[in-house]
């Protein structure tokens, strides 16, 4: 089966409107920028999109807020984004927050097909609201379901043409557990090299789970918050 494909463009061929998608990348760590950028020239609108955060106002997934193409958003932390609150606010924008260990946890269920786990987390608070609870040795856990996605779309430092993907440090975050649980998994990589030039033992990704890879260009790496000493 052929992987590589000749940009992202190219690698989100079927999206359509209303579809779910997995986002990687945790604030603007370690997030598909190509990917993003080729959602906001496709025009898909009424996407749910499954991230932990939505970006800033003007990179990240805050562009696909700017442009409106996001009815649902799930996530775990949404503070460094205006418009996210503005749009959450007024009621233009659905949201299900989650905490943070538990939307990771979803995601790995989806793509090692468990469908419902138990967790303590959220419980006693508005994240249980609505869901089963049960008592398991004197402690009481909320019943989460796994989420799956039409596209998943990660990021990866390095990606052979089978699609095994080798992640950065913390870049890695969210998007090896994403990269299991999508119909279709698009990973694109700043290094993008011919099978066995990477080292098996080193490898995060299986390329099993990775339908489409190519090779991202012009990456920023914004960081949201640079916070540093004065100079003495």
């Amino acid at each position: 089966m052929e992987k590589q494909v000749k940009d992202a463009d190219a690698a989100l061929a079927g999206l359509q409107d209303g579809m779910t998608l997995m986002v990687g990348g945790f604030g603007l760590c370690g997030i598909p920028e190509n990917l993003i950028a080729a959602l906001v020239r496709s025009g898909a609108k009424g996407l749910t999109c499954i991230s932990n955060n939505a970006g800033v106002d003007d990179f990240g997934l805050g562009l696909l807020l700017k442009q409106r193409q996001i009815k649902t958003m799930i996530a775990s932390y949404v503070g460094e984004n205006a418009e996210f609150e503005r749009q959450l606010l007024s009621g233009e924008l659905e949201v299900q927050l989650t905490p943070q260990g538990t939307l990771a946890e979803r995601c790995r269920a989806g793509g090692a097909g468990i469908p419902a786990f138990f967790t303590p987390a959220g419980y006693g608070t508005e994240a249980a609201e609505g869901k089963e609870t049960r008592e398991f040795d004197g402690k009481m856990y909320v019943m989460e379901r796994w989420l799956r996605a039409d596209f998943s779309l990660v990021k990866a430092w390095k990606g052979d043409t089978n699609g095994n993907l080798v992640y950065r440090h913390t870049a890695r975050n969210f998007n090896p557990m994403m990269a299991m649980a999508g119909k279709v998994t698009v990973a694109e990589v700043e290094h993008l090299v011919q099978p066995g030039e990477l080292d098996p033992d080193q490898i995060h990704t299986p390329g099993i789970f990775v339908h489409r890879i190519f090779q991202g260009a012009n990456y920023e790496k914004r960081i949201e918050q640079r916070t540093v000493r004065q100079r003495a």
